[in-house]
């Protein structure tokens, strides 16, 4: 039980819940006052470092805050606690008047979700993400074969920098005078100003490039692309507005994928010497970074959630369920949805085998409330995306919970 008051504070008995996973009301999150929250998830997903409990200073309940999407976790209070609650819309002049909560908040979401993309990268790919300097020949290699020499030629160039006397150092500089390169680009900023301009198709960094700046788009377009399987994929377009680079700066690890100039491109380059005095200063900047994070982590979790399910069709369900959720879009009874994609991309989607991919779509149109409408997936009733994924997520804690009785009864 609650008492909530003006100043955003709420007290809860010991064995009482602050909110539930799943919970659509998500405008708050919380500061630990005084006690000791539990904050569980019903997706098993094993943290890096996850506590057993929260404690004094400690916060929880951002992500679905700050993203406005529905809980990704149950809190619980494990004795009586007194909690701080925080509006989002409070969220600038909570920064204004307490920087170390915001950068503390920024720096979690940074490691969570590096974690959420790395766990999603070994699940999908069968291998740990590997972001490696040394790798920054290998992309050189993949653009020169591709023809796009003013990428090669960054790839080569900042493999020379960072990675000096290494066994490719010759070969990289023999491609660099082939292309009629130099061996070190010119500095790209030597007055210390925060903007920068990157003309079409160039190379604003690297993956295996370690990062020293995010960026904020004033003009123009990013897009986002990585190298899998020897193929350059689009993982995003960025527009004007958005951050990006962010994980590298605070994380100081190498980029895990690549920044192109889509069209001319006019940026703000913050980097570690100015981004706590930026979030200081300019606390709407800081107020969206951590919702990019919380979106994109409340996106991380649901797709690495969406993998531990056994049954393709539970998958597919869940990430019709998701695509909703991540449009906003109301789930109300006998509400009609046309998705904006067809069978064959939700196929992709999931990243099973056609054969496979086919026969759980033939499941999926056994259910009448779906039918194709234009080559897009039609679903009458949004309702019924709700009743089948609670339905596969019980199913699959049943399942769960049996395994665990087993190896408890073998032991």
């Amino acid at each position: 039980m609650s008492n909530g008051n003006a100043l955003g504070n709420e007290s809860y008995k010991a064995g009482s819940f602050i909110f539930l996973e799943g919970q659509k009301d998500s405008k708050n999150f919380y500061i630990i006052r005084t006690g000791k929250v539990a904050v569980t998830k019903e997706s098993q997903i094993v943290e890096d470092d996850a506590p057993p409990h929260l404690d004094t200073g400690d916060f929880f309940g951002v992500v679905s805050c700050m993203s406005r999407h529905p809980r990704i976790e149950t809190a619980k209070a494990i004795t009586d606690v007194d909690l701080i609650a925080i509006n989002r819309d409070h969220f600038g002049t909570l920064i204004q008047r307490n920087t170390p909560i915001a950068m503390k908040i920024i720096r979690s979401f940074s490691k969570k979700l590096r974690f959420y993309d790395s766990e999603i990268t070994r699940r999908t790919l069968r291998q740990a993400s590997e972001e490696d300097p040394q790798l920054l020949y290998n992309l050189g290699e993949y653009y020169f074969n591709q023809k796009a020499f003013n990428k090669a030629t960054y790839s080569f160039q900042k493999f020379l920098k960072y990675c000096p006397a290494s066994a490719n150092e010759s070969q990289a500089k023999m491609k660099l005078q082939t292309m009629g390169m130099p061996f070190q680009a010119p500095p790209v900023n030597s007055t210390g100003s925060m903007a920068r301009q990157y003309p079409n198709d160039s190379m604003i960094f690297s993956e295996h490039e370690p990062g020293e700046e995010l960026y904020i788009i004033q003009q123009g377009k990013v897009k986002i692309t990585k190298i899998i399987n020897n193929q350059e994929v689009l993982l995003a377009v960025l527009q004007p507005g958005d951050i990006f680079g962010e994980m590298a700066l605070l994380e100081n690890k190498p980029r895990s994928a690549s920044a192109i100039a889509y069209g001319d491109v006019v940026m703000l380059a913050v980097n570690k010497a100015n981004f706590e005095q930026m979030v200081v200063s300019q606390p709407q900047i800081a107020t969206k970074l951590i919702q990019l994070l919380s979106e994109r982590i409340w996106t991380a979790f649901k797709q690495l959630a969406n993998l531990l399910y056994k049954d393709p069709l539970a998958r597919i369900y869940d990430t019709l369920l998701t695509q909703v959720l991540k449009k906003r879009v109301p789930i109300e009874h006998k509400t009609s949805y046309t998705f904006d994609f067809g069978q064959q991309e939700l196929i992709k989607m999931l990243g099973i085998d056609q054969n496979q991919g086919n026969l759980v779509i033939r499941k999926l149109f056994e259910n009448k409330k779906f039918t194709l409408m234009n080559g897009k997936i039609h679903l009458e009733d949004l309702e019924e995306l709700e009743k089948q994924v609670k339905y596969f997520s019980k199913m699959q804690e049943l399942e769960r919970k049996r395994e665990i009785s087993s190896t408890k009864k073998m032991g």
